[in-house]
């Protein structure tokens, strides 16, 4: 049996969640596969999203099922594994189901791949963190840290100088023959201490980030630390639709037009599968604007079917 639907949205946070509402005010037959991943999991809160500024990720997407549900849309807990086009969009679910939707939104996110130090992934979302945006307040004027792996963590150290004045740029991976003259430059001004050498682990007391420590035995003192995680995208479902896709230094990512349109015709795509940088606002957004341009895709595509009949 294939159930059938008028829009399948594959990813059940924020964007999903977005543009399910809107299709479901639009009184659009929706489906919502939910595999319960998102990518904020490891975080107590989130920030700069007005009006729930603070508010805890999961009771934001709590809320967002119970508005959704108002509305008619249905949503699963399963994985989409695999899909399909045939004119309409066949979609195969790890339960075993298959649903069938004229047109199909990807909003399956990234998955955020820490540098594998001990204590780095227990910690993550608490006092090890990412984004200044999303965390800095919480941590201002403490001692950061800032881990580099790749010449980006320069760019990260001297940013989070917004919130703190006494950061140290760990250079780990990062050897200090490839620093620019500009880079040592911008830190000096900044007032970022750069100690050379590869960092080992983490110092960890009472439950608190005390300390990080180098592999030459050497401790330095730090109170947060700021990691740059490669991020994955989740973009299987695009990929094997054919999709066209664009290499960044964070991953593939869909062509995209405003709208959320991929190369494929009915295919969308959303939040950070769009795009590596979309906070959760952001991606409320994307899903939001996908949702109302698929119902007007709908709408002139039953008008100009009926006229030709």
């Amino acid at each position: 049996m294939t159930d059938t639907y008028e829009v399948v949205v594959v990813g059940g946070g924020a964007a999903g969640l977005s543009a399910a509402l809107v299709l479901g005010r639009a009184r659009r037959r929706t489906l919502v596969v939910d595999a319960g991943e998102p990518r904020n999991a490891p975080a107590a809160h989130m920030q700069g999203f007005l009006s729930r500024d603070g508010m805890p990720p999961a009771e934001f997407l709590a809320v967002g099922r119970e508005e959704i549900a108002r509305y008619g849309v249905e949503l699963v807990r399963d994985r989409a594994v695999d899909a399909s086009r045939d004119g309409d969009f066949r979609v195969s679910l790890a339960s075993g189901r298959r649903v069938r939707a004229r047109q199909l939104v990807v909003a399956t996110g990234l998955e955020d791949e820490l540098p594998p130090l001990p204590g780095v992934a227990e910690r993550f979302g608490r006092d090890v963190l990412h984004c200044p945006y999303c965390h800095g307040w919480e941590v201002r004027d403490q001692a950061f840290g800032v881990l580099a792996t790749t010449l980006m963590s320069v760019h990260q150290a001297l940013i989070v100088t917004q919130w703190s004045k006494d950061v140290t740029l760990f250079l780990h991976q990062v050897a200090e023959t490839e620093l620019s003259d500009d880079d040592l430059r911008r830190l000096a001004t900044a007032g970022v201490r750069v100690v050379p050498g590869e960092v080992a682990g983490l110092r960890i007391e009472d439950d608190r980030l005390t300390g990080v420590r180098l592999s030459d035995g050497g401790v330095h003192a730090r109170e947060a630390l700021f990691v740059a995680p490669r991020p994955v995208p989740r973009n299987d479902l695009l990929v094997g639709l054919g999709a066209e896709m664009t290499e960044t230094p964070f991953g593939a990512y869909p062509v995209i037009d405003e709208r959320g349109l991929t190369t494929v015709p009915g295919l969308w795509a959303a939040g950070n599968a769009s795009g590596f940088a979309e906070q959760v606002v952001n991606a409320a957004s994307r899903g939001y604007r996908a949702g109302a341009a698929i119902n007007g895709e709908l709408l002139f595509a039953d008008l100009d079917a009926a006229v030709r009949v």
